[in-house]
């Protein structure tokens, strides 16, 4: 899902399969950006944040260029740009902080929801490398989070996570602590937890619009994802099941912003997701 070839120094070319929907799926760019950035940093810094601006719709039938750009190497902490473009321009523009591991004081200030467990709600995906069990909005009711349109769901990824060389199969659970020799694959962990990130918010942002559910304005609205944020709080293991628990913030000007957080199935906060979705009604303009 992940694998890039090398075209030149900081340039690497990737490729994404054709959806249901057409085009590409924005958080397989995102995660493609993100490791092409974690090849030009040292193998001892992690990615904590990855901040993208979708420019263009991607085309599956062409290959992505990622051109890297080393802004910053700093004791403690890297920053990168990557543009990723197409034959039609640049399609994605991401910059990533990395950090290497460092003690320090840990508290959470945001609790998991009291949610069915996934394997006794239904599952569905669009993907076969990933699970994903919704969680029925009536079981949400009464969990308190700010805003509205709430969608949470459970998810877990069915691919072997493979290594940076080789594409050789490697042991996917997380490290206890984030070293140089088990980086790679915590990088692999945290590069699917982009990929996945990109799925609920615009759930979120169209469960909040007052016609949502109104079959006219579902035929004829239009969606697409603006820009998307993940800060990675702690070491994850995506193959097994994680709460993805997302509420839209506000929606004016056509820009709904949904919020999100990630929780392991004991309830450790493991990473916390912002995206603003261009929301369009289309009624009476097609």
């Amino acid at each position: 899902m992940f694998e890039l070839s090398a075209h030149g120094p900081d340039v690497h070319v990737g490729v994404g399969p054709q959806y249901p929907w057409g085009g590409l799926y924005g958080g397989q760019i995102v995660a493609q950006a993100l490791r092409a950035a974690a090849f030009s940093v040292d193998t001892d810094l992690l990615p904590h944040s990855i901040r993208a601006y979708f420019i263009r719709r991607g085309d599956a039938s062409e290959p992505v260029r990622y051109e890297v750009d080393r802004i910053r190497n700093g004791r403690s902490f890297a920053t990168r740009r990557v543009v990723a473009r197409q034959a039609i321009g640049a399609i994605l523009n991401a910059e990533s902080s990395f950090q290497r591991p460092e003690d320090s004081t840990a508290i959470q200030t945001v609790d998991m929801p009291e949610v069915p467990p996934a394997d006794v709600l239904d599952q569905d995906s669009w993907s076969p490398s990933f699970e994903r069990a919704y969680v029925p909005p009536e079981r949400l009711a009464d969990s308190r989070r700010d805003g509205a349109g709430r969608r949470a769901a459970w998810m877990r990824v069915t691919d072997p996570i493979r290594n940076a060389v080789g594409g050789e199969v490697v042991d996917s659970a997380p490290p206890a602590s984030a070293d140089a020799g088990d980086a790679g694959e915590q990088l692999l962990h945290r590069c699917w937890l982009a990929f996945l990130s990109d799925d609920l918010p615009t759930d979120a942002v169209l469960g909040s619009h007052p016609d949502a559910g109104d079959p006219e304005f579902e035929e004829h609205r239009f969606t697409a994802s603006l820009d998307h944020t993940v800060w990675f709080h702690r070491p994850i293991d995506v193959s097994q099941w994680h709460l993805h628990d997302f509420t839209c913030l506000h929606l004016v000007g056509g820009r709904g912003l949904a919020v999100g957080h990630v929780f392991t199935a004991e309830g450790v906060h493991t990473a916390t997701i912002a995206q603003e979705v261009l929301v369009r009604d289309r009624r009476g303009r097609d």
